[in-house]
């Protein structure tokens, strides 16, 4: 067999709308301190946003949480948050950029860019998490993610407090998991 044909987890990727803070910031507490590969975090927000997200995650996790400015390197061990007002895109491996085009599902940062770059980056060594919101972002986001041999995990929309995100990506996509916000800081704590 050979070494690609093990899928090393190299990103997690997880978008969220309302209702989906909550379940971060459990995550963020429950998360063992040295994870192998990056999170990114792709949360709608208001445009004039300040970095209030970093500084409440921060209190939380010994990793580093950092607000990605354009051509931000990724280094794993580290939570990113797409700031607001950009869509936060892969330019490879190593290197974030941000794009202020227009809005995608009338949200930018946009789940379903961020999550369209990195399958074609990353592949089948993505893992793409959708948790609670209130549009359809995401899904055709996490689509991409399948098609190019990623994982897709979905918040269970019955523990979701603003359901119709996860739901409809829950009916419309080949998942690969069901999550629930008690269980996603063990199931990610347990990525090799």
């Amino acid at each position: 067999m050979r070494e690609e044909d093990f899928n090393k987890t190299e990103l997690v990727v997880i978008g969220g709308s309302a209702g989906s803070l909550q379940i971060i910031l459990e995550l963020i507490k429950n998360l063992d301190n040295k994870f192998s590969f990056p999170i990114i975090l792709v949360l709608h927000r208001k445009a004039n946003s300040s970095n209030i997200l970093q500084v409440l995650l921060q209190q939380f996790t010994a990793s580093e949480v950092i607000e990605v400015d354009d051509k931000t390197e990724i280094v794993k061990n580290k939570i990113y948050i797409a700031p607001a007002d950009y869509h936060l895109l892969f330019e490879n491996k190593k290197i974030m950029a941000l794009d202020s085009s227009e809005k995608m599902n009338y949200s930018r940062p946009s789940i379903d860019v961020t999550f369209k770059s990195a399958a074609e980056v990353f592949g089948k060594t993505i893992i793409g998490i959708l948790l609670s919101g209130a549009n359809a972002d995401g899904v055709e986001g996490l689509a991409y993610i399948k098609k190019y041999g990623g994982k897709v995990w979905i918040q269970n929309p019955d523990t979701a407090e603003v359901d119709y995100m996860p739901r409809q990506a829950e009916q419309q996509l080949n998942y690969d998991l069901l999550i629930t916000p008690q269980n996603l800081a063990e199931l990610i704590n347990q990525i090799e």
